[in-house]
Order: C-alpha cells, then sequence, then structure tokens
C-alpha cells in the first residue's frame, strides 16, 4: 500500500466524509434485513439507482419476505422484474430464494463462504451483505470501488485480469476499519463516494464548476491526480462493436388472444414470453432496402414460414382472415449486440391448438401481467395492445 495514503486515514477520512457529503436518503440505506438488501445488491448491479428507486420498493411490496419470493412461480417474479434487463438475475433471485428456503430455514446465512455459494451472488454482493446486515469485516469490489482504488493508488493493468483483480481484493480488504460497528456505513461510503464524486466522466477533481462547492477528501493523496491520469484508470480492455442482426417478430391475433412463446432459460430474455420470431440476421449493408421490399412483398404465408414449423404455420393459415400488418421497426440495444426488430401482426378468425408447450394463447387484457421482454412491451404498445409507455422506435437498453 502506498505510503501517502495509510489505512487508518482512509476510512477514518471516507467516513468522514459521508457524514458530511454522503448519501443518506435511498430506501436501502441503514436496512439491518438481509433479505431488502440482497434484493437492494442484485438490482444495482445492472440498473440506474433512478430505476432502482422506483421499482425496489414494488419489488419487496410484492414479495416482502424471502419466503414469499421462494413460493412465487417463476413467471411472477420475470414478471415483476420486467423491463430491468438481465433476466438471469430475476431467475437467479428466485433460485437464491429457494435455496435459503430449503437448505437455511428461511434465514439468510451469516458466514461469508456460505453467502458466497448462494445462487447468483458473487464475492463483492456477499460481502455486500455481509457488511450491511451482519457487520462483518469484509470487503467488496464492484466497479465503482475498483475505479477508486485503482486511482488513489495509481493501479496499471487491466482491472478484469486476475493479477489486478487480486491486488485489488487484497487493497480492499487491508483498508477496512477496524470496528466491526463502522462497517455498514463504510460500506455504503464507499459505494457512495464512486458513484457521486469520483465517478467514470466527470470526477469531482476535474469537474471545474463544483471544484469551489465540492472538493475531493482525498485529492492530495490521489496517485491518478498527480499523475494526470484521472481519466485513464482504471484500464479496461476496450469493447468490440456491437454486431447488429435483424429478425422478424409476429403477432399472431385470434380476437382477444394472442399468440406467445416461451424463450428458453438460457440466452437472451431467457424464460420471458415473447413473441414467435425469425432467425437473426446479420445486419446487411443494404438493410433499408430489403425492409423496404419485404414490406411490399411478404406474405401472410412467408411470414408464418418464418417463425413457425411448417406444420404449425399450416394450422394457423386455415383460420387466416386479414392480411397482415407491418408495423414500426424496433431498434433494441443489448450489451454487446444490437437488434432491429421488424414486426407484423397477423388475425385469425379463432386460436387453433399449437401442440407445443413452448407456445399459450394468452388475453390481451392479461399481457400487462406477464414477464415479457422491454423491446415486446413497446411493440404491444404500438399496437395498442398494453397502454402507455412511448411509441416505437423507442431506444432499450439492457
Amino acid at each position: 500500500m502506498p505510503k501517502t495514503l495509510t489505512s487508518p486515514q482512509f476510512a477514518a477520512t471516507l467516513l468522514r466524509w459521508h457524514t458530511q457529503a454522503g448519501r443518506k436518503d435511498l430506501p436501502w440505506q441503514n436496512l439491518h434485513d438481509p433479505y431488502a438488501i440482497w434484493v437492494s445488491e442484485i438490482m444495482l448491479q445492472q440498473t440506474q439507482v433512478s430505476t432502482v428507486l422506483e421499482r425496489f420498493p414494488q419489488l419487496l411490496q410484492r414479495f416482502p419476505t424471502v419466503l414469499a419470493l421462494a413460493a412465487a412461480p417463476l413467471d411472477d417474479v420475470l414478471a415483476e422484474w420486467s423491463g430491468l434487463g438481465y433476466y438471469a438475475r430475476a431467475r437467479n433471485l428466485h433460485a437464491c430464494a429457494q435455496q435459503i428456503v430449503q437448505e437455511y430455514g428461511g434465514h439468510f446465512p451469516e458466514q461469508l463462504a456460505q453467502l458466497e455459494n448462494l445462487a447468483g451472488v458473487g464475492r463483492s454482493t456477499a460481502g455486500a451483505i455481509a457488511a450491511f446486515a451482519f457487520k462483518l469485516r469484509v470487503p467488496i469490489l464492484d466497479a465503482n470501488v475498483k475505479r477508486v482504488l485503482a486511482r488513489l493508488f495509481g493501479i496499471n493493468g487491466n482491472v478484469q485480469s486476475k493479477q489486478v483483480s487480486d491486488q485489488l481484493w487484497q487493497l480492499a480488504q487491508n483498508l477496512l476499519p477496524t470496528a466491526n460497528e463502522d462497517m455498514p456505513r463504510y460500506t455504503q461510503a464507499l459505494m457512495d463516494f464512486g458513484a457521486t464524486y469520483c465517478t467514470a466522466r466527470q470526477p469531482i477533481c476535474l469537474n471545474n464548476e463544483n471544484k469551489q462547492v465540492k472538493k475531493c477528501p482525498f485529492a492530495g493523496q490521489c496517485i491518478a491526480k498527480k499523475t494526470q491520469q484521472v481519466l485513464h484508470l482504471p484500464i479496461k480492455i476496450p469493447k468490440a462493436r456491437s454486431l447488429e442482426f435483424t429478425c422478424t417478430m409476429v403477432i399472431i391475433q385470434a380476437q382477444d388472444q394472442v399468440l406467445l412463446q416461451r424463450r428458453a432459460a438460457n440466452g437472451i430474455w431467457g424464460g420471458l414470453w415473447s413473441l414467435p420470431e425469425s432467425s437473426w440476421q446479420q445486419q446487411a449493408a443494404d438493410h433499408l432496402q430489403q425492409t423496404q421490399k419485404i414490406k411490399k412483398n411478404i406474405s401472410a404465408k412467408k411470414l408464418l414460414q418464418m417463425v413457425f414449423t411448417t406444420g404449425q404455420a399450416a394450422d394457423l393459415l386455415l383460420e387466416l382472415s386479414d392480411k397482415p400488418e407491418s408495423g414500426s421497426q424496433l431498434k433494441h440495444v443489448f450489451t454487446h449486440r444490437v437488434l432491429r426488430i421488424h414486426p407484423w401482426r397477423i388475425k385469425l378468425a379463432k386460436a387453433p391448438l399449437l401442440k407445443t408447450a413452448d407456445y399459450a394463447w394468452c388475453k390481451i387484457d392479461q399481457l400487462d401481467r406477464l414477464g415479457l421482454p422491454q423491446a415486446i412491451r413497446i411493440i404491444f404498445r404500438n399496437w395498442n395492445l398494453i397502454h402507455g409507455g412511448d411509441k416505437a422506435n423507442e431506444l432499450v437498453t439492457h
């Protein structure tokens, strides 16, 4: 550890800063219930704080205890998670709740090793639960904390590599306050400092507008600041350019019902209800021209053959009542790819039986209660099948 900043000095400075400038009104702060702490930590992993402020209380209201969450059908959990993205978190949340009920009698284990073995709970999340709920002297190392430590102590190298990661974990351990009683506030302070002061793109030390009002408490000891590397640390491997794909999705509507398809548990939108879709094609340079051509020439038979087996398409064609309707193209942004969805609607006189568990007819007035990807919700809104929200061409990030 650099001589410029000792462990007691770091903890004391951070706690003093939190008293003066830390966040104190977030609904998951000052909690001691490990269940609520765990839910908030999972939700905050890949979701903006502004969204969690709304959705965290809603989830706790619907599933107030780990027993309630474990007993709920997975569909209900996915429905409550709808729109938050990274749906493996919801599946792991449900699996973890059941694990806690089955293995620990509905009570969260208090040992760090046991917490780390829970479904979907990694080392840093386990540390947060242990520190907040049980006041254990264990470190956390989320993205914010990695950035703070890499800058303050001038840690070079890719933070995603094992060598640098091990170095940061050891540093995080060394910096812990000596008193267990300080662990909840210290852990919150560390998170807050990275989220509000030592941010990725506009840290306080480089923000001229706030320089006279807000000052970094570590400005005199920060190695990144001294060496003018604040925006260069931590070092990350540049992300590859996102690949772009296109696909066709079809709303099959029979009077007051639409046909939904359950997605496989693994993969994108795992376990959620979606629309029948064609295979994804990597986007070509002449995509726009192709789209215009499809709008003019595609038939109901062709559309159904794109998203169903031959036999299923034939069954649906028997009930065809109208020509296909083309909807507005939707651009949906994932972490590592972009999908441009061309939606269509086909109306049937009645709903034929499809002999597979992957499909189900759903009443239109029940759609809003299901676990649907946000992109599918927008498609339904564009046809006024679900009310509320913005119209076509909304950009969705997951």
